[in-house]
């Protein structure tokens, strides 16, 4: 520290250190709040690389909870963590985009799904919407799941048939 003092500098040209308090959750993302449902990448545990994934809780320290892609969790993760991919509620693209969260399942749905609701999401089909809201899956590789949660499941856009 030199004792030079700027003021009305753009946030874009300011680099934070920690300071202790992380109550913002405007830092490395072009002034974007951070939002429950938002497409985000984030630095898991710190780490210097980013995976992509949803937030599914802000906190009101401003630290976010992230479900990643491939099936982790994370709590308290500080924004600078975090780069949003895609503002809650748009979608740019539509084509290969999956389908939004509220529709319904039905037999046959292509999707993607996490074997017994843990790790990685495998490809499939499903074989049956149980009255409970849970999906019977059959994978592409022959394996069965029974009652899956949807929240473990990805419905794929079904496109034009080929």
């Amino acid at each position: 520290d030199d004792g030079d003092k700027d003021r009305f500098v753009d946030m874009r040209s300011v680099k934070l250190l920690d300071s202790g308090s992380a109550s913002e959750t405007e830092t490395d993302n072009d002034n974007k709040k951070l939002e429950v449902d938002m497409k985000v990448e984030a630095r898991y545990r710190g780490k210097s690389k980013y995976y992509p994934g949803t937030i599914s809780r802000v906190r009101l320290n401003g630290t976010v909870d992230i479900n990643y892609d491939d099936g982790e969790k994370e709590l308290g993760v500080k924004p600078e963590f975090v780069r949003v991919l895609e503002e809650k509620g748009s979608s740019r693209s539509s084509s290969r985009s999956r389908s939004p969260r509220g529709k319904k399942p039905r037999v046959g749905d292509k999707c993607e799904a996490q074997f017994k609701g843990k790790g990685k999401f495998y490809p499939g089909k499903i074989a049956k919407v149980n009255s409970d809201g849970t999906v019977n899956v059959n994978f592409d590789d022959g394996d069965k799941d029974r009652f899956v949660d949807m929240r473990s499941v990805k419905l794929l856009d079904s496109g034009s048939a080929s």
